[in-house]
């Protein structure tokens, strides 16, 4: 290679790379080659197509970290009401699979709305709160949440409990990252545990089947309850868990070899390549194979929560931490309901189960990270 060509091959790929945050991009390198070795296992013939997802993924997020993060938040309202608009859209025209009204057909493709508000809603109440900055007062809180009821409540009606999670975890991440006080914060603290301790003591009651639960469908009960005591129905409801509770617990510290779990490849562990890979992880590569991806989780963490304290505004500031707490949510969610500590709601673990959607979205979140970085370091 000429000195000539040399240099606009250098040029060429330091503008590719200047927009990037190095340790993001090593962190999420090291998370997305554990996802194909994990891949590889659980479901093999899925690996072309998740080459394809990641690849599209990291293309949006390279342009979305090239955008400067004010002009990324300025798109917040747009973003938002187009999203809002899309939910209703799917209210009145949306196709139903499962049980559940999430999908809209625009001819050529189906999208599921309620993807884009994962990204929408953090970057709607960061330009809200930052627009309000130096008098940010109770009724700013209220107007904050009464805009994360909105997109929340049409997501819950599809139903799509676990997107309805995400999203709300997202916007209350931003109203508390604001200053909310803690006295308005410790009597929802208060309810939830007397909620979970009465769930505790009255669960065989309220579980039978004569018993409706307002707000929830049957199926979501049912979630619930198989969270109390999955042994009821072993073979229906309860088998997710006890098959990836099995896997895990077998893995022991150093598990039963890669490829070699028995749950995974007898076929008694269901969604191995969605939102059951940590089983197949934990049965396979034991503890030390846990560990080593929770490091990774942890370094992405305070890499996050790095870049949003040296952030240069309050919008940028708040939407770098809901992003992190984001990544959190789906980590905890996750391997929460893997482990029969959470009820299923179908949270998948980030960077590493298969599918496109949720790959995307956690890879913009990451490049809106970059972005974030990228506007301090060029001031």
């Amino acid at each position: 290679m000429s000195s000539r060509h040399r240099f606009f091959f250098m040029r060429i790929l330091e503008a590719l790379l200047r927009p990037l945050d190095p340790i993001l991009l090593l962190l999420l390198a090291c998370l997305l080659g554990y996802a194909v070795v994990i891949m590889s296992s659980a479901s093999p013939d899925r690996i072309d197509s998740q080459l394809l997802h990641t690849a599209l993924a990291l293309g949006l997020m390279w342009i979305v970290a090239s955008i400067p993060a004010h002009n990324l938040l300025s798109m917040a309202p747009m973003l938002y009401i187009a999203g809002v608009a899309l939910l209703v859209l799917v209210q009145l025209f949306g196709e139903t699979a499962k049980g559940a009204q999430r999908w809209l057909n625009i001819g050529f493709t189906r999208i599921q709305p309620s993807e884009v508000m994962k990204i929408a809603m953090p970057m709607m109440m960061a330009w809200f709160f930052q627009k309000r900055e130096g008098s940010i007062d109770w009724w700013v809180f209220l107007l904050g949440a009464i805009l994360l009821a909105v997109p929340v409540g049409l997501i819950a009606r599809q139903p799509d409990l676990g997107t309805a999670l995400l999203v709300a975890a997202a916007g209350i991440y931003v109203i508390f990252f604001a200053g909310l006080s803690w006295k308005l914060i410790a009597p929802i603290v208060v309810i939830g545990m007397l909620g979970i301790g009465s769930f505790a003591i009255f669960g065989d009651q309220w579980c039978q089947p004569d018993v409706d639960w307002p707000g929830l469908k049957g199926y979501q009960r049912d979630r619930v309850c198989t969270l109390l005591d999955p042994k009821l129905d072993p073979l229906g409801k309860g088998f997710h868990i006890i098959q990836s509770t099995i896997a895990i617990g077998s893995g022991g510290i150093t598990g039963r070899g890669w490829m070699l779990g028995t749950q995974t490849h007898g076929g008694f562990l269901p969604e191995r390549h969605t939102d059951f890979i940590f089983a197949v992880l934990a049965e396979e590569l034991g503890l030390a194979g846990v560990l080593l991806l929770l490091a990774l989780y942890l370094a992405l963490l305070m890499r996050g929560l790095f870049i949003a304290a040296i952030a240069p505004t309050l919008g940028t500031k708040l939407l770098a931490g809901s992003v992190t707490m984001i990544f959190f949510t789906y980590l905890f969610v996750n391997i929460g309901m893997v482990s029969g500590i959470l009820p299923v709601v179908g949270v998948p673990l980030p960077f590493i189960s298969y599918g496109g959607t949720a790959l995307v979205t956690l890879c913009v979140g990451v490049g809106i990270l970059m972005s974030i970085r990228r506007s301090w370091r060029e001031r």
